[in-house]
């Protein structure tokens, strides 16, 4: 059986347990941290497609369903946390508002079909395709739209990467968000 501590921390599915696969070793967004995203993001979330990359458990994306995104596309690379986000978005009942594409980054984008409103990336922290990945999504960002980008605290993401430009960035101990948009006049 999966562990299941970790849980949804808002809205019609506040407090189910998640699915976490067995035998990876993963670094699930804090419940302090993917409470702050969904403070900020507020009723941009409402209706929202959302996009959640390096989905691990899932948790990012949904959370965005539990809290009335209209769908979320899921993008993980290993078959066992695939398979756990299934579980939980079946368990939710979100199994119809959902996508889960199981493929390595950057190059899964290609299989991606935009725009979004909401871009969640919490890849592994160190992880040498996550500013490639970043470069990659910013086509797949509805006018409007926002990319929630979680690193570590130590870490300086890239100000202006391909098409977007950082608005805001904040800390939470260890771990910090970047908050991107398309760069006006692109």
């Amino acid at each position: 059986m999966a562990n299941t501590r970790l849980r949804i921390s808002g809205g019609s599915a506040r407090g189910l347990p998640l699915t976490e696969p067995k035998g990876m070793r993963l670094r699930p967004t804090s419940g302090l941290v993917r409470e702050a995203i969904f403070n900020i993001l507020g009723d941009r979330v409402e209706g929202a497609r959302v996009l959640d990359l390096y989905a691990g458990t899932g948790a990012l994306g949904i959370e965005a369903l539990s809290r009335g995104a209209a769908h979320a596309t899921l993008v993980e690379g290993e078959r066992a946390a695939c398979d756990a986000i299934l579980q939980s978005l079946g368990r939710a009942g979100f199994t119809a508002q959902a996508t889960v594409i199981r493929g390595r980054l950057p190059s899964a984008l290609k299989s991606v079909k935009g725009p979004f409103e909401i871009v969640l990336m919490d890849p592994p922290y160190n992880e040498e395709t996550a500013i490639e990945t970043l470069n990659g999504v910013g086509e797949l960002v509805a006018e409007g739209g926002v990319i929630v980008y979680e690193h570590g605290s130590r870490y300086n993401p890239p100000g202006r990467p391909e098409g977007l430009e950082m608005q805001e960035r904040r800390t939470y101990g260890d771990s910090a968000i970047a908050l991107y948009g398309p760069r006006e006049g692109e």
